[in-house]
């Protein structure tokens, strides 16, 4: 009987929240000695250095949670400066979709949204469960509406509710299906004047001449074959139209959350430093009192009278942390965050005494190791007509389910039934149906692709199993399978389509179940899929009020972490789009108002 039929391989359940999972170093106390392993050094003393400007609050890092603390601070009447290692402001948060998960917030109360403190309490607890303490859970939700308003009230920022992008298990008791995040709305970067030069970039850029939302991607994915999606393309280059009459430079995403908050400490006065790395923590008498760093080609020191507020990012491009701390396969290679995150903050922080937790896991997500930077998955596996499969030739896993699980099941099934590359099996309708990437629908794959390997195309089956190294046998009774299951509208394998989040990026016109097609047009495609994400989630252990602690849950003096920088707040799980940037931006904000209420 093949290898992926129900009575042969019973079916995994979507990976559930709250639960405990095996955690390699989850908490650890790093020492010097730790960190020379990965051949990280220790730096000189930053008393011996000239000191470049002293501040009641330096922050590191320009990312979302970096510059959403140092406006907090200014605002709250204290001198900040950010350093920043890049010479771009904006970091991983610039280069995404910027969804923003915060509950409660005025943006969706104000569109309807049926939410509640107790229902976001509830749903917050049942993903999140025990791995992260309950008074930083409340922390969260406590304030993260209050920092939305604002970031509001002192930038130019304005949001809009991303109608039906449901919570990520909306069956959760809590969980919303219609979805409670947000993404910032369109910004004119003629605001930034000269500073709009140095924002990161996207990392997809959004189509020449229109001015593209986060929510519109999964109507473009379907404008070939589908009204809405249609009548959005129309409106997205209407959109770009009018910008480009106005004189405008349109910004949407992470493009307008960075700029946007750029443009708020602009006015507020905060200076940035950018081409400025962190090197070290600087202490006097137990506490943070400044950092040391690497400012037009010298050390030097930034004291700092109050605290110091640590948002650098994750550790995603430092191979030898990864090679430490995660499983394998892993490398720098799959992630798309920043390039300039590697855990600078982190290993500051871990040389001070600091305890970190949640170092094996990142905002996973399955990628397509593609020529230059992998590509992040998110509509292609789901939309009909698709399937995964591992090196058996077998299903392994419900494509459609939250993309962080769909790696934490590829790394918990790989040692035995390998699935590190899978590969992402499509049809010729399905490609003539939908966008990929890109890519519009009927024209084919970049050449590039097929010669790095990232892509196979055959005319049979077989064919494409002798390319892709599978057994032909499996991969056709596994596509068989599929087709069966898609024609009868209910994949009792894995579950595909029994939660409402597992139809937002579908076809509506596909019935009974617009997750499910069966594939029958030759050619056949199969891409090949690798454990990617958006960062690390990993770092320093922090509490309710973002204060940095020592293994024995001490606070280190003035020491604050937020965003990848500090262990997140989601523990092991997502909660929904934008799980990344609402709790950084959150409790940058926490850390901020914790410091200046410290008089």
């Amino acid at each position: 009987m093949p290898k992926n039929s129900a009575s042969a391989d019973p079916p995994r359940p979507r990976s559930r929240p709250g639960t405990a999972r095996p955690s390699r170093r989850q908490v650890i106390g790093t020492t010097t000695a730790a960190l020379a392993i990965a051949g990280l050094p220790t730096v000189a003393a930053g008393a011996e250095l000239p000191v470049l400007g002293e501040y009641d609050v330096v922050v590191v890092g320009a990312g979302a949670a970096g510059m959403t603390a140092a406006l907090t601070a200014a605002k709250r009447g204290l001198s900040c400066v950010i350093v920043e290692k890049a010479g771009t402001y904006g970091g991983s948060a610039a280069r995404s979709g910027a969804g923003i998960w915060i509950p409660n917030n005025p943006v969706i109360l104000a569109a309807g949204v049926p939410d509640t403190p107790a229902k976001a309490a509830a749903y917050l607890a049942a993903v999140v469960g025990d791995e992260v303490p309950a008074a930083r859970q409340r922390a969260f939700l406590d304030h993260g509406p209050g920092m939305l308003s604002f970031v509001m009230a002192n930038s130019p920022l304005r949001f809009r509710w991303m109608d039906g992008y449901s919570d990520y298990y909306p069956e959760l008791p809590g969980g919303l299906p219609g979805g409670r995040s947000i993404e910032p709305a369109q910004l004119d970067g003629n605001i930034l004047g000269a500073e709009l030069a140095r924002l990161n970039p996207p990392y997809l850029p959004v189509p020449a001449g229109m001015v593209v939302f986060s929510a519109d991607y999964k109507w473009l994915a379907l404008s070939a074959v589908n009204a809405k999606g249609t009548a959005v393309a129309t409106e997205c280059l209407a959109r770009g139209t009018k910008a480009a009459l106005l004189g405008q430079k349109p910004l949407t995403m992470g493009q307008s959350l960075a700029g946007g908050l750029r443009a708020g400490l602009l006015a507020a006065g905060v200076p940035v430093w950018l081409n400025t790395p962190l090197t070290d923590l600087h202490f006097e008498g137990g506490a943070a009192r400044g950092v040391v760093v690497t400012r037009n080609g010298a050390a030097g020191l930034v004291r700092a009278r109050r605290g110091v507020i640590v948002g650098s990012g994750g550790f995603e491009h430092n191979a030898a942390m990864r090679a430490q701390y995660q499983r394998q396969p892993i490398g720098t290679a799959w992630t798309v965050g920043a390039k300039e995150n590697t855990g600078d903050g982190i290993r500051a922080g871990a040389r001070a005494g600091a305890a970190l937790a949640l170092m094996d896991d990142a905002w996973w997500g399955p990628a397509i190791p593609t020529p230059g930077e992998p590509y992040f998955c998110l509509a292609e596996r789901t939309l009909p007509g698709g399937l995964m499969i591992n090196q058996a030739g077998a299903r392994f896993v419900n494509e459609a389910a939250p993309y962080s699980d769909v790696v934490h099941v590829m790394y918990d099934k790989n040692p035995t039934a390998p699935d590190i590359p899978a590969w992402l099996i499509v049809d010729q309708n399905y490609r003539n149906r939908y966008l990929f990437k890109d890519i519009t629908p009927t024209f084919p794959f970049p050449g590039s692709w097929y010669d790095s390997g990232a892509v196979k195309k055959a005319w049979t089956l077989d064919q494409l199993a002798t390319a892709t190294g599978v057994p032909a046998a499996a991969l056709k009774a596994t596509v068989n399978r599929f087709n069966s299951l898609a024609r009868g509208g209910k994949d009792t394998d894995f579950q595909r389509g029994d939660s409402a989040y597992d139809h937002y990026y579908t076809d509506p016109a596909i019935t009974p179940n617009s997750c499910l097609a069966p594939l029958w047009l030759a050619p056949f495609y199969a891409l090949k899929i690798v454990p990617g994400d958006l960062g690390t989630k990993g770092g320093l252990l922090t509490d309710a009020r973002a204060r940095v602690l020592r293994p024995d849950g001490t606070p280190i003096p003035a020491l604050y972490a937020a965003g990848n920088a500090s262990a997140a707040v989601m523990g092991h799980s997502y909660a929904g789009a934008g799980s990344t940037i609402g709790p950084a931006m959150t409790f940058g904000y926490i850390a901020a108002n914790d410091v200046a209420d410290l008089r």
